[in-house]
């Protein structure tokens, strides 16, 4: 089993670097001055235009509008290589990318959160980063070669960021039922009463 990444657990190390229009995108997001209350996808991936990063980017793109958990959650997604200002706009603008992508050329956020080497060394690290709504990362995945993995890691992690701490209301968050689990329960329950009425 892999080591655990040494940031989770941990508040999300800030940053400021350009987004794809050349404009200044500070990490993690503000609004009027406080950080915004809402989980955050932080994904950083080797090469803007090439297939499995294009991939990985039009997943996180339709994830945003298909995937229930993500438009319920509110989450932020947010892209990071290093790539220039200009192959970033160009790469947002043909795949119509909703979502921040930033430009990193100096390695600045790829240090801040120790993004390694894949693919033995030749690219960048393909790294997701969870981040929950008081800026904590719960999760991190690091799979350069699974471009496919990463949507579905962060779905798993905003599935369980859904689940009611059990725990603050004296409850066992382990035995805290899933809400996909739960909504299905609740069918199940509302047809057992309609045929036993």
């Amino acid at each position: 089993m892999a080591p655990q990444h040494p940031l989770i657990d941990k508040p999300a190390p800030s940053f400021s670097i350009p987004d794809s229009n050349g404009t200044m995108f500070k990490f993690p997001p503000e609004q009027e001055g406080q950080r915004v209350g809402k989980p955050i996808a932080l994904f950083f991936y080797p090469e803007s235009g090439t297939y499995g990063c294009t991939r990985e980017a039009c997943q996180f793109r339709d994830a945003l509008v298909e995937k229930e958990i993500y438009k319920h959650s509110d989450v932020l997604v947010v892209g990071v290589s290093s790539d220039p200002v200009e192959k970033q706009k160009a790469f947002v603008e043909k795949h119509k990318l909703p979502y921040p992508v930033l430009s990193d050329t100096d390695q600045t956020a790829h240090k801040a959160y120790q993004i390694g080497r894949g693919m033995l060394g030749l690219v960048d690290a393909r790294t997701t980063f969870v981040i929950d709504h008081k800026g904590i990362i719960k999760g991190v995945l690091s799979a350069t070669m699974n471009f496919g993995a990463h949507v579905k890691f962060v779905t798993q992690e905003l599935e369980k960021m859904q689940i009611p701490d059990a725990t603050d209301a004296g409850g066992d968050r382990e035995n805290a039922i899933p809400p996909s689990e739960s909504a299905e329960r609740d069918g199940l329950g509302r047809a057992a009463q309609a045929v036993c009425a």
